[in-house]
């Protein structure tokens, strides 16, 4: 089938980059759609050197740094691809890529990551934090967001056959669309992160500084815990928030390569991940370290974490949740087998996706 793969947009190799990446390995024959491509050249590999189509988004003013902004057009540039030529269009979409425009003669598919965050669950938590809670700013930023709620709805009806990264998303998927969806949880290089036994005494997180992703929190809470060493990787907009909360036991590395995590990740004593989120890969990483996992108990982390086997959950976000967390992991002592931590990351590799992932789109194409 001539195949057509849809992406939100190229800016970085994250986690569903890395989930794009199994899909064209896959589909090596595929064209490729993005709405915008500013991915660097030092993260392309897993393109394969192929094209990509981009959309009149690529062109728009400052696009490459506040490709966010454009959000309100979004639906439109998406629903500008002429995907006409394709039997098979497979979206992954944690934004727009879905709302591709089909007819009834192509089968689509959408692996979802999520439904748009900041127009479902988020919308109050962007708007406050985003200071667009209140005043003229906020009706207008109200309006938009129901806008594209509305819009997510209605272009949910384009897809034939949606696959969730978890059960928290399929959960979403049934909640906002009414659409039921097949659990197929996104791959992670298992082979990349071999476990190492010696931990070094420091705690480590690492994720793109954005609010929901609550990196602000953890410098906070462990900057009451001078005794205790906090090394956090990553940047983004939240950046220099992250900074003026950070004590000096906390050490701010920004940026860092794959390697550079790799190693961080293999000697930390446990991974702190504060943030709801949809499936959440690093999680499932610091474990193929056999490195356990400090996490907040909501989310995708609640089927990939074993309490007490894995890791520790914390109910709230917040500092004293997560500091009354760190210390009953201090208590555990030798309560965490490397063995057992990995042996539970194992279950999440490239080679289970693309297994699960080939035979499902069997079914499909033979049921259709």
């Amino acid at each position: 089938m001539k195949t057509a793969i849809v992406h939100d947009w190229l800016v970085s190799y994250a986690g569903s980059e890395r989930v794009l990446e199994q899909i064209v390995e896959l589909y090596p024959d595929a064209d490729l759609f993005s709405l915008i491509d500013f991915l660097p050249e030092h993260e392309r590999h897993f393109l394969r050197n192929r094209s990509i189509r981009t959309s009149f988004l690529q062109h728009m003013p400052l696009a490459k740094k506040k490709y966010r902004s454009y959000l309100p057009i979004m639906p439109l540039a998406i629903e500008q691809f002429d995907l006409s030529d394709y039997e098979l269009v497979i979206s992954s979409s944690h934004a727009v890529a879905k709302g591709v425009q089909t007819t009834s003669d192509q089968l689509h598919v959408c692996y979802c990551h999520t439904p748009i965050r900041y127009a479902w669950d988020l919308q109050s938590q962007y708007l406050r934090e985003s200071g667009l809670d209140k005043g003229v700013k906020g009706r207008i930023a109200q309006i938009i967001l129901h806008y594209i709620r509305s819009w997510d709805y209605s272009s949910s009806r384009r897809v034939d056959h949606f696959i969730a990264n978890s059960k928290n998303i399929a959960t979403k998927i049934k909640k906002n669309y009414g659409r039921l969806s097949t659990v197929i949880y996104p791959p992670v290089d298992i082979d990349k992160f071999q476990p190492v036994s010696k931990k070094d005494n420091f705690f480590l997180t690492v994720s793109r500084m954005v609010p929901y992703k609550k990196i602000d929190l953890i410098v906070e809470a462990f900057s009451q815990m001078p005794d205790k060493r906090l090394v956090v990787i990553g940047d983004g907009p939240s950046l220099s928030k992250v900074k003026a909360k950070a004590k000096k036991n906390v050490e701010i590395l920004g940026y860092q390569p794959n390697t550079v995590i790799c190693s961080y990740l293999q000697r930390a004593k446990a991974f702190v991940f504060a943030a709801d989120e949809d499936f959440g890969i690093l999680p499932v990483e610091a474990q193929a370290c056999g490195t356990p996992v400090i996490a907040y108990e909501k989310g995708g982390v609640l089927e990939t974490i074993i309490n007490m086997q894995t890791g520790i959950f914390f109910k709230e976000q917040t500092s004293k949740s997560l500091i009354d967390a760190v210390q009953e992991f201090e208590r555990s002592g030798d309560r965490f087998d490397i063995d057992v931590i990995r042996y539970n990351a194992e279950k999440f590799g490239q080679d289970r996706f693309k297994k699960e992932f080939k035979e499902l789109m069997k079914i499909i194409v033979v049921d259709r």
